[in-house]
């Protein structure tokens, strides 16, 4: 990543405010957003709860800010994986396997929170981490676009569509999918990414 400060859980930067966001992605997604209450938070990280008004002007600022964090971060992965890519196949299973690694690694509470969440979030909030996302999603579809214009998918297939089935299906592997298990992420990239393409 572009930053150079150490990375907590999350995805969030190990400072006062990251180890928050950290703590505040672990609760909202173990206790739910409203159930978790600013005390919850303050004696995960161990501070009064007043001192979190230092950093933030209300729960649903953290929120908002888990949200943007992890968005931020793990459009970085992706851009990485793209840079070090060659080819539209390759590019295209660096972003699986980044997603994958978004739901399944590190980041996966705050993914979590991100899908699950969204409804706490005010409408303007709303419409920013949307702004956000569609970065995001870009980067999918102008992928998927030089897949398909390289023959790799179908010229019939709809790409948003591929897209949205393509996210939904890697959301729920967080259900079944064991980090530790028989078959490895990169395993697990690769079948997804024969699924997407047009090959025998």
């Amino acid at each position: 990543m572009a930053s150079k400060v150490k990375k907590l859980a999350n995805g969030m930067e190990d400072t006062p405010r990251g180890r928050l966001l950290a703590a505040a992605a672990h609760l909202f997604r173990t206790k739910g957003f409203e159930r978790t209450t600013v005390r919850d938070l303050a004696q995960e990280v161990g501070i009064q709860s007043g001192s979190i008004f230092h950093h933030f002007k209300s729960k649903e600022e953290i929120l908002r800010c888990v949200m943007e964090e992890v968005i931020h971060f793990n459009t970085g992965r992706m851009r990485e994986g793209l840079d070090k890519s060659a080819g539209p196949r390759d590019k295209l299973l660096a972003l699986i396997r980044s997603e994958l690694n978004s739901i399944n690694g590190e980041t996966g509470e705050a993914m979590a929170v991100l899908i699950y969440e969204w409804r706490c979030l005010t409408p303007e909030s709303q419409e920013h981490i949307l702004e956000l996302r569609s970065h995001y999603e870009q980067l999918w579809l102008d992928t998927l676009k030089e897949a398909q214009q390289a023959g790799l998918i179908a010229p019939q297939r709809d790409l948003f569509v591929l897209r949205r089935l393509m996210a939904g299906a890697i959301s729920w592997s967080h259900y079944w999918y064991k980090t530790d298990g028989e078959i490895k992420l990169d395993q697990l990239a690769h079948q997804a990414l024969f699924l997407a393409l047009h090959e025998s």
